[in-house]
């Protein structure tokens, strides 16, 4: 028998959901005894009970006593998968609520967190229906179906492959753009930055899907948790094609970056930092039409930040070091002067700016084997990445 190939006929209503069930009822119906057994496979090894060879009986018990705690994992995505199936009213009419499905993706969740089982799940007809889940009424299941998708392409390559062949990347990208829920759009965004990474044909798809425009409008939210992970793809995207830093620049990103600056998040400070230092050393040589007009606003910006970061305590200070570093070095990338926080000893003497735009260098030089004259030439930039 095919392993893949399941029975049609399982009654919804014998599929359950929450753990406790799994492992208490699904094969199993009695509560075993757990400390019991325990105690008793110690005594069989610690010398406290003289050795003895087991009856058929005791064999037997122990036998059924694992099998009753082990889930056969291909056996229940298959379950699920029916589940998943099923029109949302017959769901309903066998007394599946939104709950229920949210117990069962986090299981299913669980899961996938085996590549292989991963990769299996579409072989037994499972993901696509998970993809359809990203179209549910239900905010929570939308969001917790980016969930599992994400620990499915997460460091897979072949489940990013899968992904992408069933067409996974256009309702991800459609919750994460425009979706009413910011939660939804926050876990569509990381399935995004999971399917693409290490992805150059997951890249492309989310280039050619305006997906720098989209990015640019997910950094005016208010939401800082989706505020990070914005920036942590874009941080991403900027290094692996150093071209498109062109590309974010037409569309305005350095404008709302200066404005995160000031953000009250420490983790989105510092990336927005990062990235607008980025773009900076870029284009060096074209520096002041980087802000777009902006430059003094982002030194008035950074003014602030210099004057609080002068008046924290010294364990606030210490945890404000690289920041002090990246404040420093963008000053003098775009100023042309030390800051002041230099001036008052706040910042490593031996990590100078240059040191630190060192470590940006990715986005400055040409890649291996690529031709260095291209790289001071502006590529015309297609409309459709502008967003127009």
């Amino acid at each position: 028998m095919n392993p893949f190939d399941y029975p049609k006929s399982v009654s919804l209503r014998d599929i359950k959901y929450s753990r406790a069930t799994i492992e208490s009822e699904r094969v199993f119906p009695e509560v075993m005894n757990w400390d019991g057994l325990l105690r008793w496979s110690i005594a069989q090894s610690d010398g406290t009970v003289p050795n003895r060879n087991l009856s058929e009986e005791d064999r037997k018990w122990f036998t059924e006593a694992m099998q009753a705690q082990t889930v056969d994992v291909i056996k229940r995505m298959k379950e699920i998968t029916q589940v998943m199936l099923a029109p949302e009213k017959v769901l309903l009419d066998q007394g599946i609520d939104p709950t229920n499905i949210l117990e069962m993706l986090d299981e299913l969740q669980d899961h996938v967190e085996s590549i292989d089982a991963a990769n299996d799940l579409h072989t037994i007809g499972g993901l696509v229906p998970l993809l359809g889940y990203l179209n549910n009424s239900n905010a929570g299941i939308r969001a917790k179906a980016a969930d599992v998708i994400t620990t499915i392409v997460q460091n897979n390559p072949k489940g990013q492959q899968l992904v992408m062949e069933a067409s996974g990347m256009e309702p991800l990208f459609r919750n994460f753009s425009s979706d009413s829920d910011v939660s939804v759009r926050t876990k569509a965004l990381g399935a995004i930055s999971s399917l693409i990474r290490q992805n150059n044909p997951g890249i492309t798809a989310f280039r050619l899907a305006n997906g720098y425009a989209a990015l640019r409008d997910s950094l005016g939210s208010d939401n800082v948790r989706f505020q990070r992970k914005s920036l942590s793809l874009l941080k991403y995207l900027l290094h692996e094609n150093r071209s498109d830093c062109s590309v974010v620049t037409e569309l305005g990103f350095p404008r709302k970056m200066i404005y995160l600056v000031s953000s009250q998040d420490f983790d989105v400070r510092e990336a927005a930092l990062r990235c607008i230092l980025d773009l900076a050393y870029v284009h060096t040589p074209d520096i002041d039409n980087v802000l777009h007009g902006e430059n003094e606003k982002l030194k008035e910006i950074l003014k602030i930040r210099i004057d609080h970061i002068t008046k924290m305590s010294d364990e606030d200070l210490n945890a404000a070091r690289e920041e002090c570093q990246l404040i420093d070095s963008l000053w003098q990338t775009m100023f042309n002067e030390a800051s002041t926080l230099r001036e008052k000893g706040l910042v490593n003497p031996g990590e100078d700016a240059t040191k630190s735009l060192h470590r940006h260098s990715a986005l400055a030089g040409p890649k291996s084997g690529e031709d260095s004259n291209t790289s001071s030439k502006k590529k015309d930039i297609p409309l459709l990445l502008l967003g127009l």
